[in-house]
């Protein structure tokens, strides 16, 4: 399996997965939230399947999940009742911590060794929405930890860097 099928295969369970999460989501937000990130992952599977087939590559679109991320959890500031809903869901959220993660690693990696300029725009561009998507997940999983302390988005403070 070369390196193009490799991420093609990880970008369909990644997009499963959310599938999965978004089914799960009791909240519509949350729900709308992990909708958006299955969307996402298509795009990424899309771009990297054209790059495997040299057919052109597809631009990767902004991504309207982090400006929805925000809203939603502003929406959630001192209110402790969503968390609760969501506290079932918090290994979901933890495992997809961990799958957002390794995705960055992994177009990290494969950002290093690419020579080709339209597969290295390609793969720039859906590591920074990798990394948004674990920025997203990882202020829901905060939120969820701790509602009472919730105080901004981690993006904007110093909090803990990606």
């Amino acid at each position: 399996m070369n390196v193009f099928e490799l991420a093609m295969v990880k970008e369909l369970e990644v997009k499963a997965y959310y599938e999965k999460l978004a089914d799960e989501a009791t909240l519509p937000g949350v729900k709308n939230i992990f909708m958006l990130l299955a969307a996402d992952e298509q795009k990424h599977y899309d771009a990297v399947r054209e790059l495997k087939e040299r057919s052109g590559t597809e631009k990767i679109t902004d991504s309207p999940a982090l400006v929805l991320a925000r809203k939603v959890l502003a929406g959630f500031f001192g209110d402790p009742a969503p968390a609760s809903k969501m506290k079932n869901s918090l290994e979901s959220y933890r495992k997809a911590l961990l799958v957002e993660a390794e995705s960055v690693g992994f177009y990290e990696e494969l950002l290093g060794r690419e020579e080709d300029g339209h597969a290295r725009a390609a793969f720039s561009a859906i590591l920074e929405q990798e990394r948004n998507h674990y920025s997203i997940v990882e202020n829901l999983y905060e939120y969820v930890l701790r509602p009472e302390y919730f105080l901004e988005w981690a993006e904007f403070s110093n909090l803990r860097p990606l």
